[in-house]
């Protein structure tokens, strides 16, 4: 019986040492950022008139526009990634170092974060970035009703490639979506409509963390994984008795 025991033990632990050591990043993002910077400046008018007299002051003024590309990680996704891929019994996850603007490094260079030490004690590194992100809020009028239908949904698409620390090799990539909405019915005397955004971004993150853990778990060999489902109907019916011939 012991030696059962021990040889429970050896194979639980063994297969908690096989399991790969990754660090989830944050989903990279991109955008278009423009800044308006508006100018006063002043021009001397060094002129003398007739009498003497030096000439006013003026003023130059006008506005500028610079554009340029802000990189950050969104960090409101991530947990649920994590989450549903610890239910997978899969990984084992190693917390690495977010990415902030004084870095100075590229949010997409996953490379060059991984040879600085961001990821330090993992064995891959699951690098996600934002494809697209959609917020969206419509007001939809009910035929034959003095109704309309509010609707505020989100749909996030993002990229991910689980890399390799130490050979850069990428081993699995896939595109995962979450998507999300809240309705409300309202009529003509509803001045102010409240749409509830924190529970559309909840569970837009738990569908793409479902996502997320299913196509892994696919595509690294454990297909015995399945993103929960609505729960079966049971049939809660008395069993058949049997027939009972009457004379």
């Amino acid at each position: 019986m012991r030696a059962w025991i021990g040889f429970i033990t050896l194979a639980c632990a063994l297969s908690a040492q096989a399991a790969p050591k990754i660090a989830v990043t944050d989903l990279a993002y991109e955008a278009s950022v423009d800044q308006y910077v508006h100018v006063i400046s002043a021009r001397d008018n060094q002129q003398q008139d007739y009498y003497g007299a030096s000439g006013s002051s003026s003023y130059d003024e006008y506005t500028t526009r610079n554009s340029y590309l802000e990189q950050t990680e969104i960090r409101r996704f991530s947990g649920d990634i994590k989450g549903e891929m610890l239910k997978t019994g899969m990984f084992q996850l190693i917390q690495g170092t977010p990415y902030t603007a004084s870095a100075k490094r590229d949010v997409y260079d996953v490379i060059k974060r991984i040879k600085a030490g961001d990821f330090k004690g993992a064995d891959y590194v699951l690098f996600g970035t934002v494809s697209d992100i959609d917020f969206t809020q419509d007001m939809n009028e009910l035929a034959n009703t003095d109704s309309y239908s509010a609707v505020l949904a989100l749909t996030l698409v993002a990229d991910f490639s689980l890399i390799n620390t130490k050979t850069f090799e990428i081993t699995s990539a896939f595109t995962a979506m979450g998507e999300a909405q809240d309705t409300k019915l309202v009529n003509d005397r509803d001045i102010h409509v409240s749409l509830n955004r924190p529970r559309v971004v909840r569970d837009v993150s738990k569908a793409l963390g479902e996502d997320v853990a299913a196509q892994l778990s696919q595509q690294l060999g454990g297909g015995g994984y399945e993103q929960p489902g609505p729960a079966a109907q049971r049939n809660n019916l008395p069993r058949d008795t049997a027939p009972v011939i009457l004379r």
